[in-house]
């Protein structure tokens, strides 16, 4: 099984490119490490000049980053954790300011492909899609004990389901009958509510995992904690890299950034300024950077990535 990064060579070259570090060399936090690509990449790009420090929650994780730490020794570290707590894993590592941080809000292969992690429904396994699995509440537990209004709230909010209520109604009535422990019961459970779906490019099941999994791992509040920690702690000059994958972490990142680099806020009339805002960010790429055709062709789950980035001021 081989991970194939996104926008590999865009989120390198923002990170890299025509830089020069606070100190003997820069410190980029990859946080959210998967199969290590970008952070290869990273390593290998910025030399004796580049230290990466690596984020993953997947316990799985520490043995894919075995020989990252061989090949690049003193200059690649990997901090098991949540990077919603970026702040505390940085403090407890004895990391202070830093110079790019990376965040590919997607999963990896390695997840979708491990059935056991029950992430997709094209893999049989338990219903779990938790980052961690000893942390938190499985999503077959969701699905077995949230009545109608919790489950349509779940897959509108986080999946943008337009059928939400319809098919919350039917796990309910289905779960009477046998219990929805498996990513395969759940999925065939949904597309028998669309009988003809095998001529639709996407599974009717897609946006309810989606949904479940954005709620297991609480996965949006994580990531607005971790964009404002990385903004605090980039320094000057400094850049963050967002890839993400779906609309709802798309306006996230957007809409965080654009505050960011808001100015004065003052009315035009108003002759000299009172707000006292300045911005703290600029924005690198305007619209956001999506995948060529020749990388979607090589990797289809490129396709609806958008990449957003930042300098600090």
């Amino acid at each position: 099984m081989k991970h194939v990064p996104v926008l590999l060579q865009e989120s390198v070259d923002i990170l890299l490119s025509g830089r020069s570090f606070s100190g003997d060399h820069g410190v980029i936090v990859d946080a959210t490490f998967g199969g290590g690509g970008h952070t290869r990449r990273l390593l290998e790009l910025g030399g004796d000049l580049v230290n990466v420090v690596a984020i993953d929650r997947d316990p799985a994780a520490v043995a894919r980053s075995a020989d990252l730490k061989k090949d690049f020794p003193g200059r690649f570290q990997l901090l098991p954790g949540n990077f919603a707590d970026l702040d505390q894993l940085l403090d407890d590592a004895g990391i202070g300011r830093i110079d790019g941080l990376l965040l590919d809000i997607g999963l990896s292969s390695f997840q979708l492909e491990e059935g056991e992690r029950g992430f997709s429904f094209q893999n049989e396994g338990p219903l779990d899609m938790r980052m961690d699995p000893a942390v938190g509440r499985p999503a077959s537990a969701i699905i077995q004990e949230s009545d109608v209004e919790t489950l349509t709230r779940i897959f509108r909010e986080f999946g943008e389901e337009p059928y939400a209520a319809a098919i919350a109604r039917k796990i309910v009535a289905g779960r009477r009958q046998k219990p929805l422990l498996t990513t395969r019961s759940l999925a065939l459970l949904i597309a028998d509510m669309v009988p003809d779906y095998k001529q639709s490019r996407r599974h009717p099941a897609t946006r309810v995992f989606q949904a479940l999994r954005i709620f297991v791992n609480d996965e949006l509040k994580a990531l607005e904690e971790v964009l404002e920690a990385g903004l605090e702690r980039l320094n000057p000059g400094g850049r963050m890299v967002v890839i993400s994958y779906h609309s709802l972490e798309d306006r996230l990142v957007k809409s965080f950034f654009r505050e960011a680099a808001k100015g004065c806020i003052c009315p035009p009339r108003v002759p000299v300024c009172g707000c006292g805002r300045v911005s703290r960010v600029k924005i690198i790429h305007r619209p956001g950077l999506r995948p060529q055709p020749d990388e979607i062709e090589r990797n289809p789950r490129s396709r609806s990535a958008c990449l957003r980035a930042i300098e600090k001021l």
